[in-house]
């Protein structure tokens, strides 16, 4: 038996539902023009007030789209091999995205992130088979005063260094609608052409809405480009509840509902069928500071509920969890990130992103990446339940050591140790005392980190795929400056 954790009933989640169908009528959604003909050519009422359009969504066109979204799909390895599945009770997770600061192991203080800390990632991430996925975890703050390359590939630059050193699937996204483009035409030269893409996706995309009800200019703009290139999107809702969303928890679920429901019309009107997920970062807005506390355990059940919606309705899920608002890797970290991962897992979130974040997702530590690791593995473990080998659940075994206890020599215990004990890394320590020098936690992630590092090889690319890469990168830092030089006349 899987075990679980379920935060909403049934009667709970109609009403979420139906409150978030009134809300896509009343006071409906504002949307880019992009979108504008799709949807009134659908039959949609839109408002147009100047920059301002409002679209009303009736319940039957959300239903439709709804019924076109698939309930399930894979993310493939380099190899195409399947890696990920978004779908079900499956769990997987990749590191938290994109963090504009790194915490430096020597200082012990934040700076800002470069293109050598996101290769550092990508390399202990591909190291730890607790991870399924990549991501873009930290923006690169080097690449455009060192390279001259313009600010506005940012985000094609940082999936261009994790492609060059990554096989894995990789979770990631653009947060401008002509950047997009470019990081379909990486994966499809990476893939072997955009069918190939669509068929095996190496990515997922995401797309978020702006909180309250609010689907931007590149918002609406990506969605329709993903959908059409079947790229799998990610609908990452954002409501901070008391903030920019009601401040009950069921409240900010229902505008999370809402938000991604608005998000699923606009995504399968333009590709129907296309690969979709119901995913969110929701948080609280914390009344004394003014932030949004990623390691508040209210955060964690905001999380699980709208991934409750998303399983009722059909959907792949997606969460942000495994954080800490903690400015270290210290207790507080490990107890905020380890509550979460275990919250998520039980509540049978698809794809949990977050590890290896701080300070409330303003900055990466890839110490404290391999210290998520194994709290992971203990999620995945739990979630793995309690399991039966044979027929005899003890009285086989008693009737080899009747009542010496030894059965530490019997062969099912060196045949089943592995498969029902998680053997953590060093990282954890176990040892009695005296039998090793003692450390703190962060010292053996250090010491974890540079191990991980020196025994990663870096994948061998075809030369034809890394010529396909730089030049999509040229052209697109070429277009970038083109349009940069052209805003300033």
């Amino acid at each position: 038996m899987r075990p679980k954790v379920q935060l909403l009933s049934s009667d709970l989640i109609r009403r979420i539902l139906g409150e978030a169908f009134q809300l896509l009528m009343n006071p409906g959604v504002r949307v880019g023009s992009a979108v504008v003909e799709l949807l009134q050519s659908a039959g949609v009422e839109v408002r147009v007030a100047g920059n301002d359009r409002v679209a009303r969504l009736p319940e039957s066109l959300v239903r439709k789209c709804l019924a076109s979204a698939p309930p399930d799909f894979y993310l493939y390895s380099r190899q195409g091999e399947k890696a990920v599945h978004y779908g079900g009770d499956d769990v997987h997770f990749d590191p938290g995205s994109c963090c504009v600061q790194m915490l430096d192991p020597e200082t012990l203080e934040a700076r800002p992130s470069e293109t050598r800390d996101l290769v550092r990632i990508v390399q202990v991430t591909e190291m730890l088979p607790q991870f399924a996925a990549q991501s873009t975890a930290v923006v690169c703050s080097d690449a455009c005063s060192d390279s001259g390359m313009p600010n506005a590939i940012g985000d094609l630059y940082r999936l261009f260094v994790v492609l060059q050193h990554s096989d894995k699937p990789v979770v990631t996204g653009s947060f401008s609608a002509a950047g997009l483009g470019g990081m379909i035409d990486l994966l499809a030269a990476d893939s072997g052409g955009r069918e190939k893409l669509r068929q095996q996706p190496r990515a997922v995309f995401d797309v978020c809405p702006s909180p309250p009800l609010n689907w931007s200019e590149f918002g609406s703009h990506n969605l329709l480009d993903l959908a059409r290139a079947g790229v799998p999107a990610e609908l990452v809702s954002m409501p901070l509840a008391g903030g920019t969303a009601p401040v009950t928890l069921a409240g900010s679920v229902t505008q999370h509902a809402a938000e991604s429901l608005a998000g699923i019309v606009l995504h399968q009107l333009a590709g129907p069928g296309s690969p979709i997920v119901w995913g969110g970062a929701p948080a609280i807005f914390d009344m004394r500071s003014g932030g949004a506390p990623m390691g508040a355990v209210e955060t964690a059940m905001l999380n699980m509920a709208c991934a409750e919606v998303g399983k009722h309705l059909g959907l792949s899920t997606h969460g942000y969890l495994v954080a800490t608002d903690s400015k270290f890797v210290d207790a507080q970290a490990g107890a905020e990130s380890a509550r979460s991962a275990m919250l998520g897992a039980l509540a049978g979130i698809n794809m949990i992103s977050g590890a290896g974040m701080i300070e409330s997702l303003a900055c990466h530590s890839v110490e404290k990446l391999v210290m998520d690791a194994e709290s992971i593995a203990s999620a995945q473990r739990l979630v793995r339940g309690v399991e039966v080998h044979g027929e005899s659940l003890a009285t086989a075994m008693f009737a080899q050591t009747g009542l010496s206890g030894n059965f530490l020599k019997l062969k099912e215990t060196r045949a089943l140790f592995r498969q029902e004990q998680y053997l953590p890394s060093p990282v954890t320590d176990r040892s009695a005392r005296g039998s090793e020098p003692p450390s703190d936690i962060f010292t053996r992630a250090r010491a974890r980190v540079d191990e991980l590092v020196s025994s990663y090889r870096k994948p061998s690319l075809p030369e034809d795929v890394l010529r396909k890469f730089k030049a999509i990168v040229d052209r697109e830092a070429d277009r970038a400056a083109v349009v940069a030089e052209s805003s300033r006349s």
